[in-house]
């Protein structure tokens, strides 16, 4: 009954409120083997690894993943699957349990991919962008040098407590002789499963997020050679607009507009990769800082070690962007310099134009007055001839004057009243067109 008395619900609710819930971290309990195996695939990829993993839930007799799933939690008996699609990669993570050594046994501890089908394992759809060997072990129940020193190389070494102090993490950031990176994480007694867990979680997205951010890394170089030379090319231009006439300005707009659009093309190109690693880096900030590293003696921390070693690489990712941003500006200054000179100089090649059409006008008024002047002699000297008919007509009726006195006597009259009509003709004509 109280359903019903809830208001019309929005089609997205539920979703929204359960990805609050979505890839929670698991409870465990050491020790334990975990392999992490993180994939880069495009969209096809990553549909074809949801029919990879239904492929193996099917064999094993289980519930399929639907078209919308992006996460699946399973115990398949011999090990546990976590499969997580993301926008750009697909992550793999098997855990199974494992014999806890002897306090004195120092050996290569069993893996999680031991127990996984290895010709389906082998069939992950993408390119394997990372891939970890992680070990959750009783620190009580270890001789933790001897098993550092026999599992991870000392040259690059890391260790830190977390978790206030609760645990210990080892890893020396390397690809070892099998292809996958290690590393050792020692559980203290004070360590409960749910915190043990979200631990592990976060180690596991360290170095997922560390390895994706660092793929901005190849496009940021790319892009500084591109930018060079961009770079040269717009300091040409802008020399040769300078010193160019007015011939040459057409050409030198030509190869500003192909310059513009290769830096657009290229930022276009490497924007999302760049924004995406930001994104990536800012996590890889976020999961250190929820580790609650602190000193372990003699050991150099992941953070210390993160800051020295991948600042230099988010560095050259962030001037990219920069120098993508700021090379697009002064193209469009440059471009809009060009473009102003061009518009002044064709303002001014107006104004001559129009000044020289002005000036023929002058001369075809001079020479319409010129032959107004001479209209009005022809048209005269019409009139007065029929004034001179008419009066040798009218001479025989009593006409007191001579033809040729009375067409002598007209010819002023006439000429003024020609001109007189002629001039309020143009004038009419003249203010008509300019009303």
């Amino acid at each position: 009954m109280a359903s019903s008395l809830l208001p019309a619900q929005h089609p997205q609710r539920v979703l929204l409120h359960n990805e609050i819930h979505a890839r929670p971290a698991e409870i465990m309990e050491a020790p334990l083997a975990i392999t992490h195996i993180v994939m880069l695939a495009d969209a096809a990829q990553r549909e074809a690894s949801r029919k990879h993993v239904a492929e193996l839930l099917r064999n094993h007799h289980q519930p399929l993943p639907d078209a919308a799933t992006t996460h699946v939690l399973i115990d398949l008996g011999a090990f546990r699957l976590r499969w997580e699609q993301h926008t750009e990669f697909v992550a793999w993570t098997f855990t199974t349990p494992m014999e806890q050594p002897a306090v004195a046994e120092v050996r290569e501890p069993a893996t999680a991919i031991d127990a996984v089908p290895h010709e389906w394992l082998a069939a992950l759809p993408g390119q394997c962008l990372s891939c970890l060997h992680l070990w959750v072990l009783n620190e009580q129940e270890v001789d933790a040098p001897a098993l550092v020193r026999h599992l991870l190389q000392t040259e690059t070494l890391v260790g830190s407590c977390v978790a206030a102090d609760a645990g210990k993490i080892y890893t020396d950031f390397a690809i070892h002789a099998d292809g996958f990176s290690r590393m050792l994480l020692l559980a203290g007694a004070g360590l409960s499963p749910r915190r043990l867990g979200r631990l592990v979680q976060r180690m596991l997205e360290i170095e997922t997020y560390r390895m994706a951010a660092l793929l901005g890394l190849p496009a940021a170089r790319k892009a500084a050679s591109v930018l060079a030379t961009a770079e040269r090319e717009l300091a040409e231009l802008a020399q040769a607009i300078r010193v160019a006439d007015r011939d040459s300005e057409p050409a030198l707009l030509d190869r500003l507009t192909r310059l513009a659009g290769q830096v657009e093309s290229e930022y276009a190109a490497t924007h999302s990769r760049f924004s995406a690693s930001s994104a990536y880096f800012e996590l890889v900030d976020k999961r250190i800082h929820e580790l609650q590293e602190t000193r372990l003696n003699g050991f150099q921390s992941i953070r210390e070690f993160m800051d020295r070693r991948l600042t230099p690489a988010r560095a050259t990712c962030e001037w990219a962007t920069r120098r993508q941003n700021a090379l697009s500006e002064r193209v469009s200054r440059v471009s809009s310099l060009l473009r102003t000179r061009v518009e002044i100089e064709q303002q001014q090649s107006s104004q001559q134009l129009l000044g020289t059409m002005n000036q023929r006008q002058d001369m075809q008024l001079k020479l319409q007055s010129t032959v107004e002047g001479l209209s009005v002699a022809a048209i005269t000297y019409y009139i007065t001839g029929l004034i001179s008919y008419l009066a040798k007509g009218a001479q025989k009726l009593g006409w007191p004057a001579s033809p040729e006195m009375t067409a002598a006597a007209a010819i002023p009259v006439v000429a003024f009243s020609v001109w007189w009509s002629l001039r309020r003709l143009h004038h009419k004509l003249f203010h008509g067109r300019h009303a």
